[in-house]
């Protein structure tokens, strides 16, 4: 089973950036526990990061063929990029959205996301931990659907 693990903008900059709200794990380090707990679940994950709606969907549709479902961290992209949105719809595979912070809980305009319609669960509050949690439950989706 291969999962793409996709980040949005300024992701990149975790560990850094505002540390009280996403906590001090860099993005490597985030990848690489989801990549050891994937591992554990017989899965593999292909990440990537970008600052760019448009990479994001490029690489969403590259990649897509081979794999069973997508972890995707859409960042400030989840209230507005409805071409991001399009791309996850139209690619066919269950996805879940991942927060870092619990996006209802905070700003107003954080609360609204145009993903979570058409994703299969959405992990907001949860921290890193977000991430295994999310692929846990894409790996058991994948063997309920028989898409190992």
């Amino acid at each position: 089973m291969r999962f793409l693990l996709i980040n949005g903008p300024n992701l990149n900059t975790l560990g850094k950036r505002q540390p009280q709200i996403y906590g001090t794990l860099t993005l490597k380090e985030i990848e690489a526990r989801v990549a050891q707990r994937a591992a554990e679940l017989g899965a593999e994950v292909s990440a990537f990061q970008s600052n760019h709606e448009g990479a994001l969907i490029d690489f969403i549709q590259a990649e897509t063929e081979g794999a069973q479902g997508i972890i995707i961290n859409p960042g400030a992209l989840t209230h507005y990029g409805l071409s991001l949105r399009d791309a996850l719809e139209g690619c066919g595979l269950p996805f879940i959205e991942v927060h870092l912070s619990n996006i209802h809980a905070r700003e107003p305009f954080r609360r609204r996301s145009v993903m979570a319609a058409i994703a299969r669960g959405q992990i907001s509050g949860q921290g890193w931990q977000g991430y295994i949690q999310a692929v846990e439950s894409l790996v058991a989706i994948a063997k309920e659907e028989g898409r190992e």
